[in-house]
């Protein structure tokens, strides 16, 4: 992980963190691991720095537009199937392969 991929993380957590004060960090943690495990497919331990700080940004839009009383961006392209990077992460929702290419 570069400095500045870990800086940006550091940067996206605290202001997950500040975004919900009555959250203890490890609840904050494993939320991010579900939210992972949703959009990516994978578990907190096996989720790319860039998708983590990609679901990261993704929880921020949802707390913000909660607080500001919205729902249009909380439920705005959700698709669970579809990974934050915009990948499927099902072998249902996968192109299909051609073979005779």
């Amino acid at each position: 992980m570069t400095q500045d991929i870990q800086r940006q993380a550091i940067a996206a957590l605290t202001e997950l963190w500040s975004l919900s004060p009555d959250v203890r960090l490890g609840q904050l943690m494993a939320h991010l691991g579900f939210l992972g495990d949703i959009y990516t497919g994978r578990g907190l331990g096996d989720i790319d720095d860039d998708e983590l700080i990609a679901v990261m940004y993704r929880h921020r839009a949802e707390l913000v537009a909660r607080l500001e009383g919205s729902t249009e961006l909380v439920t705005h392209g959700f698709d669970p199937l579809m990974s934050v990077s915009g990948s499927p992460t099902s072998p249902a929702n996968s192109p299909p392969q051609n073979p005779t290419a």
